[in-house]
């Protein structure tokens, strides 16, 4: 067996879970295409808030195409996805966008429920991946989705929700976000009550995208393991999405993860001008694990969000190509694309 079919085989057999996506959004603005094949609209059923609000893609993003479906998740070895629900531009609506695109998502997988299911905690991961399902997390990015309301959160997670982002680059009721972080805020009162709440239930509590003063008032509310789902290293991309050494290093004495993604402009500096090389996303990786060590990094590829360094899910096994290529084991391998999210998700979200 050749060297490139031995990793192909690891990468199928292992569980392979990426961090975050935007493809529920990214479906439903380019007329609610199928989850299944991207060639079949639905533009006259379930149009709801965020139709109305966000309107279609550009045509510059509508050529780029979908990232990520069930077809190229199956093509990547993709067994488990965190399908984020972004509210930040639902100005006053944050409630409605989120319930509209979690509303159109759980259409989508009851008509697609021979691939695809919504994963609650550990054991439902489990199954899905023995029963050749593809797991579903629900996600909210950005905490306006719970409209301040302690009452909503709590229905959120009974509805599935698994895993919120604090912020996105704005600030919030609950954080200052990474756009506002030369102010040197964090989280406020309520920010707080948020995170114990979420620590109570079994929501994972997301920092990207907060402000590095938010950042460290979280490690210092939460009892629970936080994930940032989608970002990179400082030290290599100067960039305010990006995590410090420090950072990296007090996510590991939590026992979190930090998902390095695939958006160019947070790989390298000049990265929104000039695509940067896969190696480059590798040495992300390899820095990450060098500095919170292997248990605490994962991947969080952003697709259909920015995450364009490779062109779509099908594409995934490449991650495992590279981290061979550079010589990690299979077992250091397994954690980085899988094991190290799912024991965070079980700790936090339960066995």
């Amino acid at each position: 067996m050749s060297e490139t079919t031995s990793i192909q085989d690891l990468h199928t057999k292992s569980l392979v879970i990426d961090a975050h996506n935007d493809a529920i959004v990214a479906h439903i603005r380019r007329g609610n295409i199928s989850l299944v094949d991207e060639n079949t609209i639905n533009s006259n059923q379930h149009r709801g808030t965020i139709s109305y609000l966000r309107g279609p893609v550009s045509p510059e993003e509508d050529a780029i195409g979908i990232q990520l479906n069930i077809p190229k998740m199956q093509q990547g070895g993709i067994d488990v996805a965190f399908f984020a629900v972004d509210v930040t531009r639902a100005w006053k609506n944050h409630l409605s966008y989120a319930l509209d695109a979690l509303g159109w998502f759980e259409a989508e997988v009851i008509t697609c429920e021979s691939d695809i299911c919504i994963v609650r905690n550990a054991s439902d991961i489990r199954k899905a991946k023995t029963e050749g399902k593809i797991g579903a997390v629900l996600t909210i990015e950005n905490s306006e989705g719970v409209e301040r309301s302690l009452n909503i959160l709590r229905s959120l997670y009974n509805l599935g929700v698994r895993s919120i982002g604090l912020t996105h680059n704005p600030n919030t009721w609950a954080s200052t976000g990474n756009d506002e972080g030369e102010t040197g805020g964090g989280l406020t009162k309520f920010g707080i009550q948020l995170v114990k709440e979420m620590n109570r239930l079994g929501i994972l509590v997301d920092v990207s995208h907060i402000s590095e003063r938010g950042f460290w008032d979280v490690l210092d509310v939460s009892d629970a393991p936080i994930i940032a789902s989608h970002s990179n290293c400082k030290t290599l991309c100067d960039h305010p999405r990006n995590l410090t050494n420090e950072q990296l290093k007090a996510i590991a004495v939590n026992g979190g993860v930090v998902g390095i993604t695939f958006v160019p402009g947070f790989i390298t500096q000049d990265g929104w001008q000039n695509t940067p090389s896969f190696a480059q996303l590798i040495n992300h990786i390899e820095y990450a694990i060098d500095v919170a060590g292997l248990e605490h990094v994962c991947i969080g590829s952003d697709f259909d969000g920015g995450g364009d360094l490779l062109k779509d899910a099908a594409e995934f096994p490449r991650i495992s190509e590279g981290l061979n290529e550079r010589g990690y084991s299979d077992e250091a391998i397994q954690k980085i694309i899988g094991c190290n999210i799912l024991r965070v998700f079980e700790a936090t979200c339960g066995a």
